[in-house]
């Protein structure tokens, strides 16, 4: 059985991969996966993060493990396994349009920490795809009500089975976790039919304590069993959208270990949102998933008055 060594605050459990986008003007290559993002940006953050994940013996592994200690993320031990790293293909069309190949493999030794961190978060490929998802699960288990657990579907249709089957998969974690994070486009795709509101109460119902649903452009919903808060995004000039998902969740992890165990009150959640929409908006600004610094987060841009609903 696998152990973690040494707990970093927060420890993020989750697949790394090399993106691979081809277009005809050639083949660009950058380190990607939701979970490795999410640990890179806590990491920009000055958060002691470690990673926990599947990493092949390649060059890939070799250049995203170089990626995440540039930024002071600590890969986990039992990270590494014989084979190839995994990868995602974008291949671009002139029209714009692209088509996706994953090449994954998704699976990890069985973890057992023996200090847990103060918040541990997974989600995305990692939560669904087996046999690491049951893994996945194993975890967080072992870590219900003695951390802070913090889930992002973050759905990726091509690698899932049925809508059906992933919604049983997805609320079959709820229960183990505090905080679950997802976007508009993930709750559609799991609940067609459902308003945003009954998405939130459906996720609520099913355990969550924290329920908070991005919307692009049109900022961020959280939502407790006590109170609901619309936070409007920050009016940016966008260079591309990779990683802003993953950047608002860091910024949120971030928050939520300032936070300490306080109780989730409206001024809370408006503070929450407030930072991870910052983040958020930073991103989408610079090209790449290339999340904020915690000076560039604490500086610069114009205040954000949420709204109580």
């Amino acid at each position: 059985m696998h152990t973690i060594q040494q707990t970093p605050d927060v420890v993020v459990v989750g697949e790394a991969l090399m993106d691979i986008v081809v277009s005809p003007q050639g083949s660009v290559e950058h380190p990607g996966g939701s979970p490795a993002n999410v640990a890179y940006g806590l990491a920009r953050l000055g958060v002691p993060t470690g990673l926990l994940t599947s990493l092949g013996e390649d060059h890939y592994a070799a250049a995203i493990e170089q990626h995440l200690h540039g930024a002071g993320v600590n890969l986990l031990s039992g990270s590494k396994r014989p084979g190839k790293t995994a990868t995602a293909t974008a291949t671009l069309a002139p029209d714009g349009s692209a088509l996706y190949d994953f090449d994954i493999a998704w699976d990890l030794p069985l973890a057992a920490p023996t200090g847990l961190p103060k918040i541990l978060h997974t989600g995305s490929i990692a939560a669904f795809l087996e046999p690491g998802a049951t893994k996945v699960k194993e975890l967080l288990l072992h870590a219900h009500k003695r951390c802070v657990i913090t889930f992002d579907p973050n759905i990726r249709p091509a690698l899932l089975g049925s809508q059906a089957e992933a919604r049983i998969s997805f609320e079959d974690l709820i229960p183990f976790t505090d905080v679950v994070k997802l976007s508009d486009e993930d709750a559609l795709w799991l609940y067609p039919g459902l308003s945003l509101e009954d998405v939130l109460q459906r996720i609520l119902e099913c355990g969550a304590g924290l329920v908070v649903v991005t919307r692009g452009s049109e900022g961020s919903v959280l939502s407790t069993r006590e109170a609901t808060i619309v936070v409007p995004s920050v009016r940016s000039a966008v260079a591309d959208t990779i990683g802003a998902g993953d950047s608002y969740m860091s910024a949120l992890i971030y928050g939520l270990l300032q936070h300490g165990g306080a109780g989730l009150t409206p001024k809370a959640l408006e503070s929450l949102g407030h930072m991870a929409t910052k983040a958020a908006a930073i991103t989408v600004r610079r090209a790449g998933a290339n999340p904020p610094t915690l000076a560039e987060l604490q500086a610069g841009l114009p205040e954000i008055q949420p709204s109580a609903q």
